[in-house]
């Protein structure tokens, strides 16, 4: 809860418009934390960055085993970016998304973003970004398989996917 400076205490937290936001720290997978403990620092929400800057930043926060925050990221791109490469943005956050759910063992909700992120994906040119489209679309349904059978329990650092053949 957030109290206003005239003192009255709102049910829910609000951000500078007075949208609703959770003030509420996360973790490295974004799930809520306890009001003040540590947490993982957010991504700047409505960030724009360039399509190299975007896969170069999403990469780095899959490396570091913060799919969550990969997938805000990714999601800035789609609302920010051209049109045309709306469907590959949003196709990369739900594959990180799904990587997030599959980490935080909810296996159903995992293979279904990671399938859905995959067919989003599927047959669109990453090239002019540096997106290795094919390489992901296999790493998908790869972990997505293995997380409906009932695999051991997925680690996002070791499970993170290369977004780019070449590395960055």
């Amino acid at each position: 809860m957030a109290e206003r400076e005239d003192g009255v205490v709102n049910a829910r937290d609000r951000d500078v418009e007075g949208r609703a936001r959770s003030a509420r720290p996360r973790d490295g997978l974004g799930r809520p934390l306890t009001y003040g403990v540590a947490g993982v620092e957010r991504q700047p929400e409505g960030a724009v960055r360039s399509a190299g800057e975007t896969v170069r930043e999403a990469q780095r926060l899959l490396d570091a085993g913060m799919p969550f925050h990969a997938h805000e990221v990714f999601e800035d791109a789609w609302k920010s970016g051209p049109a045309a490469a709306a469907p590959l943005w949003r196709g990369l956050a739900q594959l990180a998304v799904g990587l997030t759910h599959a980490a935080r063992g909810n296996a159903v909700g995992g293979a279904r973003l990671l399938r859905r992120g995959a067919v989003g994906i599927e047959g669109l040119d990453g090239g002019p970004y540096g997106v290795d489209v094919p390489g992901l679309v296999r790493w998908a349904g790869e972990l997505a398989g293995r997380v409906e059978a009932g695999g051991p329990p997925v680690d996002p650092v070791r499970e993170a996917p290369r977004l780019s053949r070449g590395g960055l």
